[in-house]
């Protein structure tokens, strides 16, 4: 899912699920590694485009609790439309 490869981008030690429960993952993730996790979920992304899916990768960003290049992810969805932030489109 969306969320497992967020975690898997931020690098963090192996922990054990059943032990820890509430963890608020801290991180910074590069937006080369969110477009590379949307194309990994592009089939199952219900958006036109990859700058879609990218945004739902950085909502999940957002719900996990880590920074896109050192910004909140919600700040790179507003560049995203406003065309500041360019996401390639295959």
């Amino acid at each position: 899912s969306a969320s497992s490869l967020v975690v898997k981008a931020l690098k963090e030690p192996e922990r054990d699920r059943k032990k820890t429960k509430n963890v608020k993952h801290e991180g910074n993730i590069p937006l080369k590694d969110i477009i590379d996790i949307s194309r990994t979920m592009r089939e199952r992304s219900m958006a036109k485009e990859l700058s879609g899916t990218c945004k739902e990768i950085l909502g999940t960003c957002q719900s996990v609790g880590c920074t896109v290049d050192g910004k909140h992810p919600h700040d790179i969805i507003e560049g995203i439309d406003d065309g500041s932030i360019e996401i390639p489109s295959k």
